[in-house]
């Protein structure tokens, strides 16, 4: 009923907003923005500002406001640009693309190009993928309304960009984010980090979906994709920010971090991973996001060794 309640406020927004002429509206769009919307062009990939953006809310046309994609059906292909699984009912339409080969989606109420629709990939269950460029959008942010099925863990394991890449590849796993914890130094840059002794380390925070990936689980992958033995860093990677550990945020978290850690200990491995309280979470600014994605390679200092 809330979540009903906010649509229909959003959507009211929305409608009202549509008051201005589309006439009006295209002469205050940016050469970038009338290149791609009215012309059909395509972001560079990677750049866009809803790429990696993790906010609820109603993803609408740039240029006439009609309501196009919830949040909840937006996903990472690790492409570069904001993908969907799926559409609001009624709000793109396809078009065969001058090319010849892909299906092109517009505004179904204005004719704003959005993107491209690919499908059989296997990303989701939907087998769908909205592929579409940031500039096409505006996201009315749902900052209220709170999904009880995410949960959020805090990982640190050397470089967060090789953790970042192995967990945010497990069935559950919604989102990887990487950045700071465990630090006296509010909203830390990268360089302050590697640079002062700030007290924080390179974390990943996992947003997952409790209900296909378990804690244990999660953690029990952290485990097996750094060196839980190594004291000094990870790998060639060595500082105090580079330090193994886990931030909880309970003691049924604590419970199954010592849990884990005596099993390692039974099996002769020496564990060096802390075990510290949760506290604020700082990401790194986007040019930190996803690196390896980005540059289509794989992690030098972290790999995956089976140990349970």
């Amino acid at each position: 009923m809330k979540f009903t309640l906010i649509f229909i406020l959003i959507t009211t927004m929305i409608e009202a907003s549509k008051l201005q002429s589309l006439e009006e509206k295209i002469k205050q769009l940016t050469e970038e923005e009338k290149r791609v919307l009215l012309h059909k062009g395509t972001e560079h990939p990677f750049v866009g500002k809803y790429t990696d953006e993790k906010s609820r809310g109603i993803y609408t046309c740039k240029l006439c406001g009609t309501p196009l994609f919830d949040s909840s059906t937006k996903f990472d292909s690790h492409s570069g640009w904001p993908s969907f699984d799926d559409a609001i009912d009624g709000a793109i339409k396809r078009v065969p693309d001058s090319d010849g080969r892909r299906v092109e989606i517009v505004c179904a109420n204005c004719g704003s190009h959005l993107g491209h629709v690919f499908e059989g990939e296997g990303f989701t269950s939907k087998n769908t993928r909205h592929c579409v460029n940031s500039i096409s959008l505006n996201l009315i942010k749902k900052s209220d309304i709170k999904d009880e099925n995410l949960s959020y863990a805090y990982f640190a394991g050397g470089c967060f960009w090789g953790v970042e890449y192995f967990l945010q590849k497990l069935s559950g796993v919604k989102e990887v984010v990487s950045g700071f914890m465990g630090g006296h130094v509010k909203n830390p840059s990268y360089y302050e980090v590697i640079r002062l002794d700030t007290g924080h380390l390179e974390t990943v925070e996992v947003i997952y979906d409790k209900n296909k990936i378990s804690y244990e689980e999660l953690a029990k992958a952290f485990f097996e994709i750094h060196d839980p033995t190594q004291t000094n860093g990870q790998g060639p990677d060595i500082g105090k920010q580079y330090l193994s550990a886990i931030f909880v945020n309970s003691e049924e978290e604590k419970k199954i971090i010592s849990k884990l850690i005596s099993k390692l200990e039974t099996n002769g491995y020496k564990v060096a991973t802390k075990i510290i309280e949760k506290s604020e979470f700082y990401p790194a600014d986007e040019g930190h996001q996803n690196y390896y994605d980005k540059k289509g390679s794989r992690p030098y200092c972290h790999s995956y060794v089976k140990r349970f």
